[in-house]
């Protein structure tokens, strides 16, 4: 069994985004990192939710409803009222991601571009193609058409795309990601409240039927040094989803799915 002696650099490293500013350019040590760990493995004007069209209240609708059955091992934003231009810009960021997700359709492109499966060999509901350099970029920088994560579902002995992912630092603000996906359309998310044994692999941040990782029952860190384990109050920086080929915005948005990726 491989051994992870640095804490999962997915988890702490690029996707975590470091927690300093630094240089946008990842230096050898990150680098060398990214490689070893072979990871082949972020309402208008008015503030009316009724001025939003039926379809942009459903959306509103349907976050909330689900906002409050996270489960302890993600939080979310909350949903702000919304402001003149969200809509907008949110539009902007979902018409950018149609155009990647046009691009991608076929997953060989996307692994010939540099996107690297995470966990190829864990069961999941979606599975994260992703672009390290991209992540590394978006901590400081937000670019719709560069996201840090493409997201398939398993087809056959293939993928087929549903959605991308953008990513943000660990220790951005709700402002932060505000100014990058409006939080009165999107919310966004984080992994909390990660146990890992001792002799954790990779696969350790999702197994099936283990009382670790991020589908586990330890949630605190009393029960994880109980268990012999290392405890994260915080894995990965900040999520979100996007689900662009989807024509409705509570289906664009979806809340659920972003909670259920990983299932």
């Amino acid at each position: 069994m491989r051994c992870i002696c640095i804490p999962i650099l997915i988890l702490m490293g690029t996707l975590a985004a470091a927690q300093t500013q630094g240089s946008n350019q990842p230096s050898p040590s990150d680098r060398h990192s990214m490689r070893g760990m072979d990871m082949s493995r972020s309402h208008d004007g008015s503030g009316d939710m009724a001025s939003m069209g039926e379809g942009g209240a459903a959306a509103m609708h349907s976050m909330e409803s689900h906002h409050m059955d996270m489960g302890p091992h993600m939080k979310m934003t909350d949903l702000r009222p919304v402001r003149p231009g969200d809509k907008e810009k949110a539009e902007q960021v979902v018409q950018a991601a149609r155009v990647v997700a046009e691009k991608y359709q076929d997953y060989t492109v996307a692994l010939a571009d540099g996107f690297k499966i995470f966990l190829p060999n864990v069961t999941q509901k979606q599975y994260h193609f992703t672009n390290y350099r991209y992540a590394w970029e978006a901590r400081n920088n937000f670019d719709p058409s560069r996201p840090t994560s493409l997201l398939y579902e398993k087809n056959g002995d293939g993928y087929k795309l549903v959605g991308v992912m953008y990513t943000a630092k660990k220790n951005a603000s709700e402002d932060d990601l505000n100014s990058r996906v409006p939080l009165s359309i999107a919310q966004w998310h984080a992994h909390v409240n990660l146990c890992l044994p001792a002799d954790r692999t990779e696969d350790d941040v999702l197994p099936s039927g283990s009382k670790f990782g991020l589908r586990g029952s330890i949630a605190t860190k009393e029960e994880c040094d109980a268990a012999g384990g290392k405890f994260y109050p915080q894995v990965f920086g900040w999520m979100v989803h996007i689900y662009p080929t989807e024509k409705k915005p509570e289906d664009v948005w979806s809340v659920e799915r972003q909670h259920n990726h990983m299932d």
